[in-house]
């Protein structure tokens, strides 16, 4: 089987770095491009020096042709603004895309379905592998509990987070909201402070935490009187994101036109 050939766009970022650090250690892939936006100190400067890893012969581009050049699939870690702003490019480019961008909206991810009738978009608010287990056991949780629990998601992250609630929690209470017949933008309780009266039956409380350098945990308490269920996830570094977009990367190769998600990747 030939090499996955993967172009990793926000090469010099803290993500995109790691993943071309971690693609030098796959033997299933190799990166083929970089891209960096246009007054990025790191153009013109190997990808692998720039990760750490050592120089692999990739040079960092502003040039989205070159960057793309050969490429089965890239990987957009960059975030929802500069996402959006390549929707385009990336349309003529016509390379198969992960998009791994966090703080999107839905009608962001809208126009990513869009996007997908030309070309293969596998979309996710997270790409680690745990944390779509937790989305699929939350799933059947609320399948089960019906409308007579209380239900609370709590997340927290690093204090440099620029989105809140994160993309994780969002989807987290988009999930649990379809199951119930509920919308996550209407139902959801993003804040509370003051005489706020009594808790509605249908809201799904959302808080959010930002401090230190904590990575991201996300707890989903489903309560009701007498018993109470807490599903946790808790990320101790990155690497979790990177092998998972990666993973993506290597199993969207040749994939039709179409809209994935990390779901499909997993066969759940």
């Amino acid at each position: 089987m030939s090499l996955v050939k993967i172009a990793m766009v926000g090469a010099a970022g803290r993500m995109g770095r790691r993943i071309i650090s971690l693609i030098q250690e796959d033997d299933r892939c190799e990166l083929s491009g970089a891209l960096e936006y246009s007054a990025c100190p790191f153009l013109g400067h190997d990808a692998g020096d720039v990760a750490g890893c050592g120089k692999i012969g990739v040079e960092i581009t502003d040039d989205i042709d070159k960057a793309f050049a050969g490429a089965d699939v890239f990987i957009d870690f960059t975030g929802a603004e500069p996402t959006m702003a390549n929707l385009e490019k990336y349309e003529n480019a016509g390379v198969a895309a992960i998009i791994a961008s966090t703080g999107m909206t839905s009608k962001q991810t809208k126009e990513l379905e869009k996007l997908s009738v030309n070309m293969p978009v596998l979309f996710s608010a997270n790409m680690s592998v745990g944390v779509n287990l937790t989305f699929k056991v939350l799933e059947n949780v609320a399948e089960v509990i019906g409308e007579d629990w209380d239900i609370e998601i709590v997340e927290s992250h690093h204090r440099n987070k620029k989105d809140a609630p994160s993309g994780t929690a969002m989807k987290m209470g988009e999930i649990i909201a379809n199951v119930l017949g509920r919308d996550i933008e209407k139902d959801g309780a993003f804040s509370r402070h003051g005489i706020i009266g009594e808790r509605t039956d249908r809201e799904i409380g959302m808080q959010t935490l930002r401090a230190g350098d904590i990575v991201g945990e996300h707890t989903v308490m489903f309560c009701t009187n007498g018993e109470r269920i807490e599903i946790t996830h808790r990320a101790h570094t990155r690497d979790m994101f990177a092998k998972g977009a990666i993973r993506a990367a290597v199993w969207m190769k040749d994939k039709p036109n179409g809209y994935y998600d990390m779901f499909q990747v997993l066969g759940l």
